[in-house]
């Protein structure tokens, strides 16, 4: 999963809960509940904040928002009541690595969400985010 950026929207079904649960594991490391999972390259941009908790349910709260419009039931008490009121700036080429390396799954399992994919020229962005020039992130692997 590394989409994490972008909106929710562009996930399928199995991407949206694989987003869920791996946010929802990021929530517990970042609130010390579990020792696994503390190498994941995502969690960087969450630990950076003054507010990482505050930040991973505000993220968490947004990929259940999208749940609900689909008519998924994701348990929305598993996240923490604190919110963020703060953005967290994603450089564009984070984005466009996100945007133009679409996951291999994806493809195989959901080429109607795969086209329109594809064919969007400029992503939405998760509500948490904004676009701010610069390269891709540093945490990021593979980049």
């Amino acid at each position: 999963m590394r989409r994490w950026s972008l909106h929710p929207k562009y996930l399928d079904a199995r991407g949206l809960v694989a987003l869920w649960r791996e946010a929802l594991l990021a929530q517990a490391v970042l609130r010390g509940e579990t020792k696994g999972y503390r190498g994941h390259p995502q969690l960087r941009r969450f630990r950076d904040q003054i507010t990482s908790v505050h930040v991973i349910t505000t993220y968490l709260q947004h990929v259940h928002l999208e749940a609900v419009i689909r008519g998924y039931r994701f348990d929305g008490s598993k996240i923490s009541p604190d919110r963020a009121s703060t953005q967290i700036a994603v450089p564009t080429g984070q984005l466009e690595f996100e945007w133009l390396r679409p996951a291999g799954k994806l493809r195989k399992r959901n080429p109607e969400r795969y086209a329109v994919l594809r064919a969007k020229a400029v992503p939405a962005l998760h509500l948490l985010f904004t676009a701010v020039p610069g390269d891709i992130a540093a945490w990021e692997r593979g980049a």
